[in-house]
């Protein structure tokens, strides 16, 4: 075959993989992502600078992958998507269990969870928090959906079940690293790695874990040690005066810190669960026994008082969640309440 020849041929198999959705490479042209041990291994995946924090999770198995655009957030764990050639498909995350929000949940199914009135009703806050984390990250997002060759392609209901990939961010991990879901063991290739995620997350009572105490989600304020020199609690003012749109600097968390050392804060982000964050800047610190304010609309920064900036209100008054992270991701206190 001649050199022009075999250039023609390259060009039309390239254009017909595109129309069919292929993704070159085991991500899918997720530059953010790097996969270490070589092909034919499950390596280990690191994120390179993600804002919020989270990883992609540790072990890409070797499986195939597809680029899509997320068209719906059905809930927690479960996304419609549309293919790079126009069709359309539900995709159910692989691995993951978020708690129910349209049907009753079975507490049973998550550890140390009551079976009682309350264990079910944190059970639904956790699954709607849980809603709106997948929605803040994926909804109308691109995404790389990567498939595992441990397990079928799609599940008993026809819907695909994959690693779903954002800005270098495996949102099946994140789920289950910070709270939002159980691990539902299916033999895929990182199940073990999960697990331990999710066993850090039980151990630190993050998330939906706050329901294996018994409690119905209405917790109004927590604390975690840094170094064991400082302790950082979290009280909201979700409900401003008036129209909370109208008023926005009525709305505001109050960070107090009770250790005895100093609490660096510069760089440090203040989150809520549909991801809206805020960053201090440089240089800002919280002395022992000293607080600050953060309001969610504008002003000057000064005497204690920090401003988000935000053009609309940020906590939900009928409940919400509050995570502080240290510039190095270190999480220093969290709050849910509602």
């Amino acid at each position: 075959m001649s050199a022009s020849r075999r250039a023609l041929l390259a060009v039309v198999v390239c254009a017909l993989c595109v129309s069919a959705g292929c993704a070159a490479g085991p991500l899918g042209g997720t530059a953010d992502v790097t996969t270490s041990g070589g092909a034919g291994s499950a390596g280990s995946s690191t994120v390179g600078g993600t804002a919020n924090g989270t990883v992609a999770g540790p072990g890409w198995p070797n499986g195939s992958t597809l680029n899509a655009t997320v068209v719906d957030v059905a809930d927690g764990d479960t996304v419609d998507v549309r293919l790079a050639n126009g069709t359309e498909d539900t995709v159910r995350l692989l691995g993951v269990d978020t708690p129910e929000v349209w049907v009753d949940n079975t507490p049973s199914e998550f550890r140390g969870v009551p079976d009682t009135e309350a264990g079910r009703t944190c059970l639904r806050a956790w699954g709607e928090n849980a809603s709106a984390y997948t929605k803040a990250r994926l909804d109308g997002a691109r995404v790389t959906l990567a498939f595992d060759p441990n397990t079928d392609r799609r599940g008993a209901y026809g819907r695909l079940l994959a690693y779903v990939v954002t800005n270098g961010t495996t949102v099946n991990y994140a789920l289950v690293r910070e709270g939002y879901a159980r691990v539902y063991t299916s033999g895929f290739t990182r199940q073990d790695a999960y697990l331990d995620a999710a066993d850090a997350a039980y151990d630190a009572r993050r998330g939906l874990w706050h329901c294996a105490d018994g409690s119905d989600g209405s917790t109004t304020e927590t604390s975690s040690s840094s170094g064991g020199a400082s302790a950082l609690s979290v009280r909201v003012h979700a409900d401003a005066s008036g129209p909370d749109g109208e008023n926005l600097n009525d709305e505001y968390v109050v960070l107090r810190n009770g250790g005895d050392g100093s609490v660096a804060l510069g760089g440090a982000t203040v989150t809520d669960a549909a991801g809206h964050e805020y960053v201090f800047p440089g240089g800002v610190s919280l002395a022992s026994d000293e607080s600050l304010t953060l309001h969610t609309g504008s002003g000057t920064d000064g005497d204690g008082d920090y401003y988000w900036g935000a053009d609309g209100p940020i906590w939900n008054n009928d409940g919400d969640t509050v995570v502080v992270r240290s510039a190095a991701g270190e999480t220093l206190a969290r709050t849910t309440y509602g």
